[in-house]
């Protein structure tokens, strides 16, 4: 009776007093993690039920990046509204904040001090070298911390790559430096390590395991597929990094051409239908966007599957947003000229802007609300036709009127030029192409235009951009680099 009366007084004082441990966080989710554009929200995991204005209030991020929070028990997610800089290391701190059914003694209430950190990957980018012993090679070349590495060997040509998800492989087409110039007759499919080993965060919702980066030094090639019985010709990389797709030729029978599908551990297999033009793979990297016939058909990614829709008023699909839910899509005019249209998942088609020029690359900015452009503007002289390049951004917020189009660079008279936005849409990087004279034999080179003429050198630039005013000027700077086809690393 003794035991049991000590017993009750102890429980009884305990819930008139209260836990006298002081919360804390149990987890964030992003600690000493490198993310990437595609990671917008951190979770933290309390041990206790918190006040949610105390937390809210005391919250801190070095340097600050805008966020919306929200929770569900005794988690809270920090979601990003703008992208967070890459290249750059920030810290999480949270002081003072209490419980949720804690008492008025402050100093027994408040949470255990906590600081958190991770930092945004690297700033970097490949492209395709033009001179000396870079020639044809594929160059990486990390901004962050200034530091260039060659990727592939010196018997390669390399024509054309795409990064995977994690950045620590690169996909590449390349000829054999003696099968020039059979060039794109000739190319096969590799992959090459970068050496770049990120650590990301696991998506919310999705398992830990979801990307496996590789942890294999910079440079290691591998063919994926050789070119004996078919010629390869375009190809591209699923968002997830599972998936290829590649245009594909029969070299006995011109007339067997289409796309063909390669997946991991599988052998590749052709998607049996119409064949098609220029395409694309969505971001779900279930479907393929593709130009068959007068319109725009799109296809599951299996073999034998029927199409899931078709859009006969469209000619070429240019760019998808990172969410799938807009894509940009050429349309040609009965008068000769083109229109940029603006096509939404839900249906919606709305006609950005017509132009008698070329409408040649669109991406979409992290948020969705710029559309960055590299058009061409019809010259006539007389009888001489010229194009005009030049690099324009579009304002496609919801509740922007007009959509103005605010040209941001002119650039040179030539046909033959690559742009790429960064994935934290705060740059651009694009090349500038010098032919070779017809009469120069030392400047002849291995590499071509698109119209086959021989590139004597290339220079590479950067355009910095300001998403929050499209109307300040901005001034390309030139890098010092000498390369062609830049793209940047996810």
């Amino acid at each position: 009776m003794a035991l049991m009366v000590v017993l009750t007084v102890l429980i009884g004082l305990l819930l008139w007093g209260g836990e006298r441990t002081a919360p804390r966080v149990r987890d964030f989710s992003w600690q000493n993690k490198q993310i990437g554009a595609d990671d917008a929200a951190f979770i933290l995991a309390f041990s206790r039920p918190m006040d949610h204005a105390s937390v809210e209030e005391n919250l801190r991020i070095n340097p600050p990046l805008p966020g919306k929070i929200s929770w569900a028990g005794r988690r809270m997610a920090y979601t990003l509204t703008t992208p967070a800089p890459y290249g750059t290391p920030f810290e999480v701190q949270l002081r003072d904040a209490r419980d949720r059914f804690s008492s008025s003694n402050l100093s027994r209430a408040a949470i255990q001090p906590f600081t958190g950190q991770f930092q945004t990957r690297d700033r970097a980018f490949a492209y395709i070298g033009v001179e000396g012993s870079e020639q044809g090679r594929l160059v990486l070349y990390n901004l962050t911390q200034q530091r260039k590495a060659m990727l592939t060997p010196e018997n390669l040509v390399v024509m054309d790559f795409k990064p995977y998800p994690l950045s620590d492989r690169v996909l590449f087409t390349a000829t054999e430096r003696t099968a020039q110039p059979q060039g794109l007759l000739e190319q096969k499919l590799y992959t090459v390590t970068t050496g770049i080993r990120v650590q990301p965060p696991a998506q919310v919702g999705e398992p830990a395991t979801a990307l496996t980066p590789t942890t294999e030094s910079a440079g290691k090639v591998a063919l994926v597929l050789d070119s004996q019985d078919y010629q390869n010709l375009k190809f591209d990389l699923s968002a997830d990094g599972k998936t290829i797709v590649v245009q594909r030729v029969n070299r006995r029978d011109p007339a067997d051409f289409g796309p063909w599908l390669l997946k991991e551990g599988e052998p590749p297999k052709p998607l049996k239908g119409e064949p098609g033009g220029d395409f694309l793979i969505t971001p779900d990297s279930n479907s393929l966007a593709i130009a068959q016939g007068q319109g725009l058909a799109l296809l599951p990614l299996q073999p034998d599957a029927k199409p899931l829709d078709f859009l006969p008023k469209f000619g070429v699909v240019l760019s998808f947003s990172n969410d799938g839910s807009l894509a940009t899509m050429i349309k040609f005019n009965g008068d000769r000229t083109r229109s940029l249209f603006l096509v939404s998942n839900q249906g919606t088609q709305k006609e950005l802007f017509r132009t008698t020029g070329s409408i040649l690359k669109a991406q979409f900015d992290p948020t969705k609300q710029t559309l960055y452009c590299l058009l061409t503007e019809l010259l006539i002289k007389g009888e001489l036709y010229q194009e005009q390049p030049y690099i324009a951004a579009i304002d496609i917020k919801p509740t922007s009127k007009t959509n103005a189009v605010v040209p941001l660079v002119k650039l040179p008279v030539q046909r033959d030029i690559q742009v790429s936005l960064s994935p934290d849409g705060f740059g651009l990087l694009f090349d500038q192409t010098t032919e070779a004279a017809k009469d120069d034999a030392a400047s002849e080179s291995e590499l071509r235009t698109s119209t086959g003429k021989s590139i004597a050198t290339s220079r590479l630039w950067l355009l910095p951009l300001n998403p929050a005013d499209l109307t300040s000027s901005v001034q390309p700077e030139p890098l010092p680099l000498l390369g062609l086809r830049p793209r940047w690393l996810p």
